[in-house]
């Protein structure tokens, strides 16, 4: 095999390849060509190398281009690249700029890249959204519990989408301005009478700020009345007071229990030391005959004293009153 045999195959094997890649490419590229889209045949080819869909990013060109957009291939292809949505990112532009919002390719490719839907913030900010929040509950001075929802209506601020906080943090915010209105109110009926106070005083209190939207509207939805919490509060001291005083009578009884109990003791005790000391009296009688002290005569003599004795107490002692009634 001569030299231009050689050289044949490899021209053979280069246009093979060429139709491999080009092949399939060819078809785009007259596609972006006839759409006046800029988008060159090698470009798409190499597309394939550098692992990106050549089919999505012409796509997404010929909308930029057809939109009166210019947005160049490098700028898709690094944005898909980097892990974004080019084709949101595209339609995100396109309705800016039929909405006559001013933004960029890099904020809306930030946008994206911070994980925020570009394409709904634009729609949110020429048709505004409509959150609800939970039902919030608060307490007006009287005591009495009201229950309030309300609607807050947001548009989408495309400048404080990166970094601006969300929707939880504006009905947060919402539901802590209901609260403190409801109980800065002296009665609940000043609530129920003039509801619209309350979305005044909320949107006073400038509640977006640092979040990623812009509040329109507080609209109160319903308010109900609850509970009368304050005098359930009463209730339970009133409560709370009672067993305490309780508690405290129960101690008093307790320690006047056992002063009557030691009483009792010493009482006994006493006693023991009476009967302790007329058991000494025999052996004192005793004593006193044997030493010539007493005679038999005064013996019997303080015998019938002790009998008559005897006699007085039981005469004067109640069970004889009332046997005589």
């Amino acid at each position: 095999m001569d030299f231009s045999q050689i050289l044949m195959l490899i021209l053979v094997a280069i246009v093979i390849v060429l139709i491999f890649f080009a092949g399939s490419s060819l078809s785009l590229w007259v596609q972006a060509l006839v759409s006046g889209a800029k988008v060159g045949l090698f470009n798409i080819v190499f597309m394939k190398f550098r692992k990106v869909p050549p089919k999505l990013v012409v796509k997404a060109k010929i909308m930029a281009v057809k939109a009166g957009l210019q947005i160049t291939t490098d700028d898709l292809e690094s944005h898909y690249l980097a892990g974004g949505d080019v084709m949101r990112v595209v339609q995100a532009l396109i309705a800016a700029d039929k909405a006559n919002i001013e933004l960029k390719f890099n904020r809306a490719a930030a946008i994206d890249l911070a994980g925020r839907n570009v394409l709904e913030a634009v729609q949110m900010s020429v048709n505004p959204k409509v959150i609800e929040t939970p039902l919030v509950s608060a307490m007006a001075k009287d005591g009495i519990q009201l229950k309030a929802i309300s609607r807050v209506t947001v548009r989408a601020n495309i400048d404080r989408l990166v970094g601006g906080a969300g929707e939880e943090t504006i009905l947060a915010r919402v539901g802590e301005g209901i609260v403190t209105t409801i109980g800065s109110a002296d009665t609940h009926k000043q609530v129920l009478e003039n509801p619209d106070s309350i979305s005044k005083r909320v949107l006073e209190k400038g509640l977006d700020a640092g979040t990623a939207y812009e509040i329109l509207s507080i609209d109160i939805a319903d308010v109900d009345v609850g509970k009368n919490i304050g005098a359930e509060l009463e209730t339970d001291r009133a409560e709370a007071d009672k067993k305490i005083a309780q508690a405290k009578a129960e101690e008093r009884r307790a320690m006047a229990y056992a002063v009557e109990q030691e009483m009792k003791a010493r009482v006994e005790s006493m006693r023991a030391k009476v009967v302790e000391a007329e058991a000494k009296i025999p052996q004192a009688i005793a004593d006193a005959f044997n030493k010539g002290n007493l005679g038999i005569m005064d013996y019997y003599r303080m015998k019938n004293i002790m009998a008559d004795t005897q006699m007085r107490d039981k005469i004067g002692s109640p069970e004889d009153d009332t046997r005589k009634i």
